[in-house]
């Protein structure tokens, strides 16, 4: 599970804000904490996504700290943060995996786009073009 610290803070409107420090480019807010709260993942995917485009490297969440909160990103938003990581480390843009996979470039960039709902078949055609496998768990849910 991919988790991001958030700070939450009332705003001088009244409005709760979300701050990521790992993440200076996320930020929204909300009338209130739940609303903020809602407002918060697609915040972060946002940036992450803006991260993806400029070829940066995707931050690592650091610890929380002391009255933060987790934001905990989909699945399939991890899993294309950590295609897009491999793909980083192993030297491989995005045309040489479109390449491999014997595709279209725009299909790429569909399974790079954090806001586009890829198929899981496709994420894992290319793990495997990359000589990765997914590895999914379940676990317990932590409260």
């Amino acid at each position: 599970m991919l988790q991001y610290a958030a700070i939450l803070e009332r705003d001088t409107n009244g409005t709760v804000r979300v701050e990521f420090p790992d993440v200076p480019e996320a930020h929204t807010f909300g009338d209130d904490e739940g609303e903020a709260l809602l407002h918060a993942v697609d915040a972060l995917e946002t940036a992450l996504g803006m991260y993806i485009d400029d070829r940066r490297e995707i931050p690592r969440p650091s610890a929380v700290r002391h009255g933060m909160r987790l934001i905990t990103l989909p699945a399939l938003t991890e899993m294309k943060i950590q295609l897009y990581n491999t793909m980083r480390t192993a030297g491989v843009g995005k045309a040489e995996l479109a390449r491999r996979l014997n595709c279209h470039l725009p299909q790429i960039d569909r399974l790079l786009d954090l806001t586009h709902s890829s198929r899981m078949e496709q994420l894992e055609a290319a793990f495997r073009a990359l000589n990765k496998q997914l590895d999914v768990r379940v676990t317990e849910a932590v409260r």
